[in-house]
């Protein structure tokens, strides 16, 4: 197989601006030279400013996307990303087959990065004890790693306690992201909890932007992309560390307010470490 050949799949909602979820996906698998599937559980109307409509795909138009996909392509990684509701949920749990689809690179999408809440909670419920226990890895943000934790994250010994319990919940590999809460704070520390119980920390320095949308999309689908190449996942995680903060730290104009990471820069950076 040819890099060309390479293929992965992204199983998440369209964000009308095009700075996250499948969008943001279909990005990152491009600039780290894999071909991009996508199976689209919702759309959003939104822009820079905010999101004004949404709409959930039927349970068995997702289905659907799953047979038809299933029975032509070989794909070799997947990676979630919205998963609006209980049916949208079960659907996924019952059609994703990691024979077909490869290891699965979970990217919780439940809380923004502001702490918002984006599910409901039976629905909450449902990914945990759905959705976990697929996870060759999961990616959740600060405020999704305390809620699926349930624990509050104030050090580095807890944000390992909080990876633990997620292995605990099912998920072989965890990466537990670090706070971007401060402008004083110096550094941005992901803690990487492997299947084997080694830890380690990828630590980079603090960027104050609002230029931010997609950086969860695009770090689970790097990770997804270099699984795809037949990277570990500790190499993998890595790459999409740099490359996530290559593109913070190179921001776009595009917007008037809350603006898209540069998958651009993000592409130099993965090519610079090949």
């Amino acid at each position: 197989m040819t890099n060309q050949d390479i293929q992965a799949l992204t199983i998440a909602g369209h964000d009308s601006d095009g700075s996250a979820g499948m969008p943001a996906d279909l990005h990152a698998f491009f600039v780290d030279g894999v071909y991009g599937h996508g199976i689209l559980t919702a759309a959003v109307a939104g822009n820079s400013y905010d999101i004004t409509a949404q709409q959930v795909m039927p349970k068995e138009f997702i289905a659907e996307q799953f047979r038809q996909l299933a029975r032509d392509f070989t794909i070799s990684a997947a990676k979630t990303g919205m998963l609006a509701n209980d049916d949208v949920i079960n659907v996924v749990a019952d059609h994703y087959d990691p024979k077909i689809f490869g290891p699965l690179v979970v990217d919780p999408v439940i809380i923004t990065k502001h702490g918002a809440m984006l599910l409901a909670q039976s629905a909450y419920e449902l990914f945990r004890q759905r959705i976990i226990p697929l996870a060759t890895v999961i990616t959740p943000n600060f405020y999704e790693a305390q809620k699926l934790a349930e624990m509050t994250i104030e050090s580095r010994a807890d944000q390992l306690t909080a990876a633990r319990r997620l292995q605990e919940m099912g998920a072989k590999n965890v990466v537990v992201k670090g706070a971007h809460s401060s402008a004083n704070q110096d550094t941005v520390d992901d803690l990487v909890l492997l299947a084997d119980g080694q830890h380690f920390w990828m630590s980079k320095p603090f960027i104050k932007t609002s230029r931010l949308n997609g950086t969860g999309d695009v770090f689970s689908a790097i990770t997804a992309a270099e699984l795809a190449k037949g990277q570990g996942v500790a190499a993998a995680v890595c790459k999409a560390k740099a490359a996530v903060h290559t593109a913070i730290a190179s921001p776009l104009t595009i917007g008037h307010k809350f603006g898209p990471i540069n998958n651009w820069a993000a592409q130099a950076e993965l090519r610079k470490e090949e």
